[in-house]
């Protein structure tokens, strides 16, 4: 009997100690090739955040009397057309997207989105105005313990007044950040995806789309957004 409750105590205690002291996530162990080394704990659980989603859809749409949000549900077929445009796949079937209103007209667009930076996906939140450019980008939430220099105006504002025409690329028409480029190429595939669904979903179905008349203009899509 002294022994089995011996046994139990023993359980209990074990129980207990692996409840204080869970297994720790960095058990996975990330190789990072910049630094040379494996990513620490405190590196992979660093989460940097900028503002709430209400905080940067206030920001983006300021001065909208209405802003409503719906849900984009993406067919197979819509999927891949969207993937065929700017030249990459990605897993998301569905966006939730804000739309500003004043006086029954459409002031712009606000999408948040999650792309992956070096080793983590990093939050961040798109506006595109009524014409289809793209009118700011505010960063949400950042998971890489280098890299957070993307969410800084004065990178980002290289966004604004983008369109579907443009590259949005490093080396073509953004500038990129020493030791972040990973997240610079992930929040331009980002923006880029943005606005194209901004198109497909809201400007072509109300005629102003890219494939109106003013759509000529038009250089093309990069092939990948890993290529320079």
């Amino acid at each position: 009997m002294h022994r089995h409750l011996s046994i139990i105590s023993h359980i209990a205690v074990c129980l207990t100690l692996s409840t204080l002291w869970p297994v720790s996530a960095s058990a996975e162990k990330v190789w990072d090739n910049d630094l040379k080394r494996y990513l620490t704990e405190d590196e992979l659980n660093h989460a940097e955040v900028f503002m709430s989603e209400e905080e940067a859809v206030k920001i983006i749409l300021p001065k909208s009397q209405h802003i409503r949000k719906e849900a984009l549900q993406l067919t197979q077929e819509k999927k891949d057309l969207i993937e065929q445009r700017i030249g990459w796949k990605f897993p998301e079937q569905a966006f939730d997207v804000y739309i500003g209103e004043t006086d029954q007209k459409i002031d712009g667009y606000a999408m948040i989105h999650n792309t992956i930076g070096k080793h983590k996906h990093m939050t961040y939140m798109v506006g595109v105005d009524a014409q289809g450019a793209c009118s700011d980008v505010e960063l949400l939430i950042f998971r890489e313990a280098r890299g957070s220099e993307v969410g800084r105006k004065r990178f980002n504002v290289q966004y604004e007044g983008k369109t579907v025409s443009d590259p949005i690329r490093i080396n073509k028409d953004i500038i990129n950040i020493t030791g972040a480029t990973m997240s610079v190429r992930s929040i331009s595939a980002g923006v880029k995806r943005v606005l194209v669904l901004v198109d497909e979903f809201y400007l072509k179905p109300a005629g102003i789309g890219s494939d109106t008349v003013a759509s000529k203009k038009d250089k093309g899509f990069f092939p990948s957004i890993f290529g320079n």
